[in-house]
């Protein structure tokens, strides 16, 4: 678990620092137009909308307040991984070293108990 939490502070570091520098040294529609205007630049947004969209589905499947996962999602889709480590991080904070708990958030004592399990 603890090198979960590191991997997530580190990507969240790595995503700070990336996002500081497209907005000081970038061009948001300039490069943008350059990247849709390439091949592998949409393919390239495919792939990430399609992981945001994956990330998203577990943020909704793991709170149970809809206007929460809403706010996530919505930060998910603006602001892209950068919000997915803070989520991580959150989640390893919340689940205080329980697997379960991580992956299935606030929804864990639920799924526990439609399935029979006594699981922790």
């Amino acid at each position: 678990m603890n090198k979960g939490k590191i991997i997530a502070w580190l990507c969240l570091i790595a995503m700070t620092i990336g996002l500081a520098n497209g907005f000081i040294n970038g061009d948001f529609f300039v490069d943008g137009g350059k990247l849709l205007s390439n091949p592998w630049g949409i393919m390239s947004l495919i792939d990430l909308y399609v992981g945001f969209t994956i990330f998203a589905m577990w943020v909704a499947f793991r709170e149970k307040n809809i206007l929460s996962s809403i706010i996530w999602i919505f930060f998910l889709m603006v602001l892209g991984f950068f919000t997915a480590s803070l989520y991580l991080i959150k989640a390893f904070n919340q689940s205080n070293g329980s697997w379960l708990k991580f992956f299935l958030g606030e929804r864990k004592n639920d799924i526990l108990k439609a399935e029979g399990s006594s699981w922790d």
